[in-house]
């Protein structure tokens, strides 16, 4: 069997395969709500094989979301409807993921195919919020520096969050601490100017994340898996570093972290990323070498040999797809059979794939 179709087990919880959907936003909520497209949408790549499916960034109220469009989870009646699609992704034979998110100061924009723009207050956009007063883009309103008693509620947040993830039958909770949102600010100093404990050095500023970490723990269930998504380094010089990754995911395991998930860069503007197949693989090869820590490997994964390439030489435990998911959501079967395997198909496809 390919190593990339061998189930993969993260506590109580057994994978199909090491095949993930990775978060990807689609702006189509309204007041927070999930609907029918994110039923078909998840629910289709569940169908097509992946081991694993994760929602959206879920914001954890509603400054945190990163356009009016977002899914949320910070009000007991989104329960409902995600408790249907995490069901209909079980019955499928995958687990169903939530990722738990604040968009911080990248908050408060107009959709992509809107031009993605700040909305103001005036026009229906809401006072951002960051650890400094610092804008995403000097052209951009300035956030709110939060007070040490509104970080303290955003960690709630964060609980309060899990516990309806819990609720509605998720079995893989992701933390986001990545491209920019709020505990990613946190993190860069870049973004995080603070002079208080939750600033300064690295000890500082990883202190939220730490916090968050252990809340979300404390509200989810001890045989469930907890993920926490990462920009492994800012591109930046005196920014976010590798180095700095693997020292938080050192710091994360303890508190019940199981998995980083590797990504990089959305902490500034006009980054120059060096784009290529796999090109943050090594982030998560170099976190799980050095700290001990399971890691999933994503960023144009693309080719089913290249994904089973990275878990058969231990690069990373898992590969979350994006864009690829989008282009093919049957992206697994054709995967096996181009890998020389057979995955389950459901009955109702079976004829096509004889």
């Amino acid at each position: 069997m390919p190593d990339l179709f061998s189930p993969l087990t993260i506590r109580g919880v057994t994978f199909r395969n090491r095949i993930a959907v990775s978060p990807m936003c689609e702006y189509s909520s309204e007041d927070g709500f999930a609907n029918d497209w994110h039923l078909v949408h998840l629910g289709s790549r569940a169908v097509g094989g992946a081991g694993l499916v994760i929602t959206e960034a879920a914001a954890v109220e509603p400054r945190g979301r990163i356009s009016p469009a977002d899914l949320g989870i910070w009000r007991d009646e989104h329960v409902e409807m995600l408790s249907r699609i995490a069901r209909f992704i079980r019955e499928q034979g995958a687990v169903p993921g939530i990722q738990l998110a604040h968009a911080g100061r990248k908050a408060s924009t107009r959709v992509p195919w809107e031009g993605g723009a700040t909305i103001p207050e005036s026009g229906g956009g809401w006072q951002t919020v960051a650890p400094s007063a610092i804008p995403f883009r000097p052209s951009e309103p300035a956030p709110q520096e939060l007070s040490k008693s509104s970080i303290g509620s955003i960690v709630e947040s964060f609980a309060s969050a899990t516990r309806r993830a819990v609720a509605a039958g998720f079995q893989v909770v992701e933390i986001h601490g990545a491209h920019g949102y709020l505990i990613g600010e946190f993190l860069s100093p870049l973004s995080n100017r603070r002079a208080d404990e939750y600033g300064g050095a690295f000890e500082g500023r990883v202190r939220f994340a730490l916090e968050v970490a252990a809340a979300v723990r404390g509200a989810w269930p001890e045989p469930l898996p907890l993920f926490l998504r990462i920009s492994a380094t800012d591109w930046v010089e005196d920014g976010w570093r590798i180095e700095d990754s693997v020292e938080l995911a050192r710091r994360l395991r303890p508190l019940g972290v199981d998995l980083m998930d590797c990504s990089s860069g959305g902490q500034v503007p006009h980054v120059k990323i060096p784009l290529g197949p796999a090109y943050q693989t090594p982030f998560a090869e170099r976190i799980r070498r050095e700290a001990g820590i399971l890691t999933g490997a994503v960023g144009m994964i693309t080719e089913p040999h290249q994904a089973d390439g990275i878990i058969r030489d231990g690069r990373a435990d898992m590969v979350l797809l994006a864009r690829e998911f989008l282009r093919d959501p049957y992206w697994p079967l054709h995967a096996a059979k181009a890998l020389g395997t057979q995955e389950a198909v459901p009955k109702q496809y079976s004829r096509a794939f004889l």
